[in-house]
């Protein structure tokens, strides 16, 4: 943990505390909203408000056991598992070429492919929906799979890149110089030190997908609802205390989420040699 230095005067220990509590109230800004719904997944009353009544697991009842919701939670499971896998393995490769500095264009073709980063999603949204149009991907799993996967990518590929950062390119020379293929040079060699970037880069992938809901909106059919798109549509249509269900397990997967890529981060700190901060 940070600490003022011992010979630091008292107006600069007051600006570092300071400094600590106002990253603390920006942080209970942002956190607030969650803190407010997950105690209102469990409301025993079928509305919005403080104090409540009395505790109740209805709403998750409700999630776990009405079809719409449980099928709207599957297939944002299974297109989120399909869109991590390619969008790693694409994203991967993408960021391997990348890490070769004397690749032609290497500032334009990264630019591109970070796009989606910077591109507002409704823009994205728009383009996807006329350009698949002329395919007849709109309604379909494999045109939400390839909208998203694109969405998911530059996440890998970020990930990716800053673990090769400090790699040791000698070492694929060496393995190659003594007879090893590509392939066995990638898998034994390479894979495994560049493996907490890949993971990292999957995960931030997987909520990438789980929680698009503009694409999802502009590119899937009446019948094909993810989960956000049945959390958006159940705003609209009918507010049920069930939304905050389902917001509280979208929630406790980020979190977990979040924890995986913080124990990855670490193990990578320690592969390289640097102490964990």
């Amino acid at each position: 943990m940070l600490k003022p230095a011992p010979y630091a005067m008292p107006a600069e220990k007051a600006l570092f505390y300071g400094g600590w509590v106002f990253t603390g109230l920006v942080l209970l800004f942002l956190v607030a909203p969650i803190l407010a719904i997950v105690p209102l997944s469990f409301n025993a009353e079928p509305y919005f408000s403080y104090p409540m009544p009395g505790l109740s697991l209805r709403w998750y009842q409700d999630f776990f056991g009405n079809p719409r919701w449980t099928g709207a939670f599957l297939l944002s499971i299974k297109l989120a598992v399909v869109v991590t896998i390619a969008a790693t393995a694409l994203g991967t490769m993408a960021a391997l070429g990348l890490a070769r500095t004397h690749l032609p264009g290497r500032s334009v073709i990264l630019a591109v492919i970070l796009l989606p980063l910077i591109v507002p999603v409704i823009v994205v949204a728009v383009a996807v929906f006329m350009s698949f149009g002329y395919f007849g991907l709109i309604g379909t799993f494999t045109g939400l799979a390839l909208a998203h996967t694109a969405l998911a990518v530059p996440f890998v590929v970020i990930a990716v890149t800053s673990t090769l950062t400090n790699f040791d390119w000698s070492l694929q020379r060496a393995a190659q110089g003594l007879g090893a293929t590509p392939l066995t040079v990638f898998r034994k060699i390479i894979l495994p030190l560049i493996l907490p970037g890949v993971v990292t880069g999957a995960l931030f992938a997987f909520v990438t997908s789980f929680d698009e809901v503009v694409v999802a909106l502009f590119l899937s059919s009446a019948e094909q609802r993810t989960l956000p798109k049945q959390m958006f549509s159940g705003i609209r249509e009918m507010i049920s205390p069930t939304i905050t269900a389902a917001a509280t397990v979208q929630v406790a997967l980020s979190i977990c989420l979040l924890i995986g890529v913080e124990l990855l981060r670490r193990r990578s700190e320690r592969l390289r040699g640097m102490t964990p901060s």
